[in-house]
């Protein structure tokens, strides 16, 4: 890298004190410099002192600012290059192809791999080995298949570099046959076919082939194990919970030399730590030269998976002494080595130092706390949080936590109480979950909550927000004594999916049984008024509310009055109505607006008063073009 760096420098110099000519050859080792060093600012210096000198770039110069491009991840660069390419070899389309390969485009390494072919070159070793990286990534086994049939019937089918790329591909695909096959037929393996073989049966869950395949290349010599295989080899005796072996791979680590590497001294405490040894574990940390946070993470995730929370602690505790910055991995370890009823203080520990360090927007961290709590059986703590954490977290998400949560809670032969069933009908309603809803009824009807009448409301709610309002209704009449809540619930849900006949009728049978109505129920007999044409009733329906039951209008009750004579035709009232709101400002909502004039314009009842023009400024822009378009029609009809 050194050498890159003071290439880049005397030529830096050349431009800015000489006027030597440099050749198409040293430009090309320039361009390789860049690329080797991934600058792509210093890449597009490079490019644009040829374009600006006499320079004629041949074919290779252009192939390696192809090359360059795609390693610095500019492919809009790369393929303005390739496009005014005035001949393209083999060569030029792989870089292309890899170029994308490499930066996610996929689907344009496949097509451009489809016009090579077109074009009548034949592609080389490396072309198929950035084609199949490109399969691999866009996980189409067919696709991979036929490339398998190119690669063997092409002259380079015995290459390592296709095979190589083939193995990788099928464990990729979770096809370990496969690779397996691939890997048998390569007479002369090297180190990359032993690695990708022994890193596909290690991510498959054959950790015994893994480990037996490391064995196999280690008698046949000549091998030089890299940080890539021991990696895999340590994740297979990490899953076995095989400690001898672990001990064994550790040897043969130090023989090779990486002993000391911090990749290799966290996968042995990863080992050491999950089963059960952490006197080992401590002590291999202990050895690492400068442990990094990544260090620090293994071993506390490690001590945590014994549910050691104590060590756990002093371990958090040492690693603040040395001024390392925790992370969300860290936490959430520290969270997993609380796992009783007697680590509950660690973990509250934690919570606190979670909500200090503002790790709440970190959604696996949220998660732990919530399992935390849970599996110490402390559901209200675990229900509270859930709650809080609800009002940032995503809806869909939230609700299937609640669920886990509940499970938990089950499982723990801890008996939920009504805030908590309801807490559970809500996420199920806002999944529209009807189900679970309908799991949950069961449950509800076994422990004797029947009869509760907070617990059968929030079940009958969560059943008109799934579009279920026979089983609503059936709820309904089993009810001995319901409330204003359960009365006003249904009569929602019957405006809501339009059945304002039924919810009249349920309205005129609340009022003759002496339950008083409220601004919930007032909302639904309106939008039920509004659905089935019955204005008149309506507007007397909304008297007797404020006159005998004191219900205050607000903007989303006068909402529903507009939107009642928007329906029916009535323009001049709906435009007199809204500009009184305005008038004594108290603005609609614009959707209310919005929806209103839409409905006037569907209708052709298009007479604005000039009055109600002069306000146009209150709205937003759609809303005046649509009082615009009303004034239009009627000066045209």
């Amino acid at each position: 890298q050194n050498l890159y760096n003071e290439a880049l420098v005397a030529f830096d110099f050349l431009q800015n004190n000489t006027n030597f000519r440099i050749r198409p050859s040293t430009y090309a080792d320039l361009i390789s410099a860049c690329s080797s060093l991934r600058s792509l600012q210093l890449g597009r210096k490079v490019h644009d002192h040829i374009l600006s000198s006499k320079c004629q770039p041949d074919a290779v110069l252009h192939n390696h600012i192809l090359n360059m491009y795609g390693k610095c991840g500019s492919l809009e660069d790369a393929r303005m290059v390739f496009d005014e390419m005035p001949q393209r070899n083999v060569v030029s389309w792989t870089a292309m192809i890899a170029g994308c390969s490499q930066n996610g485009q996929e689907n344009d390494a496949i097509e451009l791999y489809v016009q090579m072919l077109q074009s009548g070159l034949m592609p080389d070793q490396f072309t198929f080995g950035s084609i199949i990286r490109a399969c691999s990534g866009l996980c189409c086994v067919g696709l991979g298949r036929q490339l398998h049939a190119h690669v063997i019937k092409s002259e380079h089918g015995s290459h390592l570099i296709s095979q190589n790329a083939l193995i990788a591909m099928y464990t990729k695909f979770d096809r370990i046959l496969d690779a397996w096959n691939v890997f048998s037929s390569i007479a002369r393996k090297d180190i990359t076919s032993w690695g990708s073989m022994i890193d596909g049966f290690s991510k498959l869950g054959c950790e015994l082939e893994a480990l037996s395949h490391f064995n196999e290349m280690l008698h046949h010599g000549g091998y030089q194990p890299n940080e890539f295989i021991f990696g895999s080899v340590f994740s297979a005796c990490s899953t076995l919970l095989h400690h001898e072996c672990g001990r064994q791979v550790h040897g043969i680590c130090i023989k090779f030399g990486l002993g000391r590497d911090i990749f290799a001294g966290c996968s042995f405490c990863d080992i050491y730590a999950r089963c059960g040894l952490l006197d080992f574990a401590r002590t291999v940390f202990n050895e690492m030269e400068s442990p990094n946070l990544a260090s620090w993470n293994t071993i506390i995730a490690g001590v945590a998976s014994c549910s050691n929370a104590n060590e756990a602690m002093s371990l958090f505790s040492e690693m603040g002494d040395r001024e390392l910055i925790p992370d969300g991995l860290t936490v959430r370890s520290l969270l997993c080595a609380c796992t009783s009823p007697l680590t509950l203080y660690q973990g509250m520990q934690i919570h606190s130092y979670i909500i200090k360090k503002g790790f709440y927007s970190n959604v696996p961290v949220c998660n732990a706390i919530l399992t935390m709590y849970a599996k110490c059986s402390v559901l209200c703590n675990a229900l509270l949080v859930f709650k809080e954490l609800g009002k940032n977290a995503d809806l869909q998400h939230q609700a299937g936590e609640l669920f886990r949560l509940f499970s938990l809670m089950l499982a723990s032969q801890t008996k939920p109480d009504q805030i908590t069933f309801n807490d559970v009908m809500g996420a199920c309603a806002a999944m529209a979950s009807l189900e679970m809803g309908t799991q949950l009824h069961c449950y509800i009807m076994k422990t004797g909550l029947a009869l509760d009448v907070f617990v059968m409301n929030g079940l009958m709610d969560m059943y008109v927000k799934c579009g279920s309002l026979g089983s609503a209704r059936e709820l309904f009449n089993f009810m001995e004594d319901p409330d204003v809540v359960s009365w006003s619930s249904l009569i929602v849900g019957y405006a809501q999916f339009g059945c304002g006949e039924e919810a009249l009728k349920l309205f005129r049978r609340m009022r003759s049984s002496g339950v008083r109505p409220n601004h919930v129920t007032l909302v639904g007999v309106l939008t039920a008024c509004s659905h089935v044409g019955l204005v008149e009733e309506g507007l007397q329906l909304y008297r007797i509310m404020q006159n005998e039951y004191g219900i205050i209008p607000t903007r989303e009750r006068r909402s529903c009055v507009v939107d009642l004579l928007a329906r029916a035709g009535r323009v001049h009232e709906a435009e007199d109505y809204t500009n009184q709101m305005i008038t004594n400002s108290c603005a609609l909502p614009h959707f209310t607006v919005h929806n209103s004039f839409q409905r006037c314009l569907s209708r052709r009842a298009s007479t604005l008063p000039e009055h109600l023009l002069e306000t146009i400024h209150y709205f937003s822009g759609s809303l005046q073009v649509l009082m615009f378009g009303l004034q239009n029609i009627r000066n045209r009809g």
